[in-house]
């Protein structure tokens, strides 16, 4: 039995039919429809976070009530995975069956765009581990992430720890660096700024100056002049390994 505010396996705005659904009956609020909520939704999530997101914050930034909010959404969770869905929707997914583009590219073509979004919507990271995931635009994602990786020539069972390995790596990059990037723009200052600064914090620090200083050779190799730099290369050769794992895989057969 679930508990009252509990949400259950089956719990979901797409297995209720809510999603289908523009409100819940006549005489609903002029001027709203489940779009433009959801669209304000994402925008309020992106400039003040999913902490500080509330349905009285989106009436307000609506200018209506609370209640004509829930008009069209029964519950706030209803809405944030109506908002998560939206975010994968802009995702520019790879035609799976174009037999003129090679699994590598369309692998790091995925990766690419999926590390993308997380570092744009910092707040999707929470919410695509609270939810099923099964709205049309992330069901698109995983299905193109599929079919990509089944073209690799990996025997079926090995498929989805193929998948698992790409996207939670992704996943797992795109999340720290987005969360990097919320915590540069909290302090006001630039990412290289802030880097600079942390680097010769914990290299005076007693606590950690023998960690970093065991580590100088390593971050001095590393290259890039700019974070964004360090971080695009770190990502770039992190999925080089993770394909050329799939190769070798593959060539063991």
């Amino acid at each position: 039995m679930v508990k009252a505010g509990e949400r259950s396996a089956r719990s979901s705005v797409w297995l209720e039919g809510k999603a289908r659904r523009g409100g819940r009956g006549g005489g609903q609020p002029s001027g709203l429809d489940r779009e433009r909520i959801t669209e304000v939704t994402v925008r309020l999530l992106d400039a003040e976070g999913l902490a500080r997101f509330s349905m009285r914050r989106l009436a307000a930034e609506l200018n209506v009530t609370a209640m004509s909010v829930y008009w069209y959404v029964d519950t706030k969770d209803d809405l944030l995975e109506l908002a998560l869905d939206a975010a994968f929707g802009e995702l520019r997914l790879p035609d799976a069956g174009d037999g003129g583009q090679e699994w590598r590219e369309q692998v790091r073509a995925l990766a690419t765009e999926y590390r993308h979004l997380l570092v744009r919507h910092p707040w999707l990271s929470p919410l695509a581990g609270r939810y099923l995931n099964i709205g049309p635009n992330s069901l698109a994602f995983s299905r193109v992430v599929q079919r990509v990786i089944r073209r690799t020539g990996l025997p079926t069972h090995r498929v989805t720890g193929a998948i698992s390995a790409v996207v939670r790596f992704v996943y797992g990059y795109g999340t720290i660096e987005g969360h990097f990037l919320a915590r540069v723009a909290d302090a006001g200052v630039s990412p290289d700024d802030y880097f600079r600064q942390a680097m010769s914090a914990v290299s005076e620090a007693p606590e950690t100056a023998a960690v970093i200083q065991e580590s100088k050779e390593i971050i001095a190799a590393r290259g890039g002049d700019t974070v964004a730099e360090m971080m695009d290369r770190d990502f770039t050769f992190a999925l080089d390994l993770l394909v050329a794992g799939i190769e070798a895989m593959v060539a063991r057969g």
